[in-house]
């Protein structure tokens, strides 16, 4: 799989108002399935796998089997890289161009 098409799965995975909730709640801790849908009583409890499975795709969770329970994982290295890849630069820039803003704030002004 390239990139780009790894891209399109952590972003498809994000646009989902659901899975970014999920993914809010695996940021503290790690957390059975049955402990998701409890948190999700407006949703069933297929529906909630298939968010989580969308979210394992995007290589976002990872699960982990403990006899019959399922415990789901964040992993944050995708957002990362995707932090690295988009968000860094521009801010890079932003800062910059905001560096050259207050120095030009800053100079005294030529009459």
């Amino acid at each position: 799989m390239s990139n780009d098409d790894a891209d399109d799965l952590i972003f498809k995975a994000l646009g989902h108002r659901v899975r970014r909730r999920l993914l809010d709640l695996l940021k503290t801790e790690s957390l059975t399935t049955g402990m998701l849908c409890d948190l999700f009583p407006e949703l069933d409890r297929c529906t909630v796998m298939q968010h989580l499975g969308v979210l394992e795709d995007a290589g976002l969770v990872v699960a982990e089997k403990r006899g019959r329970e399922r415990w789901n994982h964040l992993d944050a290295l995708p957002i990362h890289a995707i932090h690295e890849r988009f968000i860094g630069p521009y801010a890079a820039y932003a800062a910059s161009m905001l560096s050259r803003l207050r120095r030009d704030l800053d100079a005294p002004a030529e009459v």
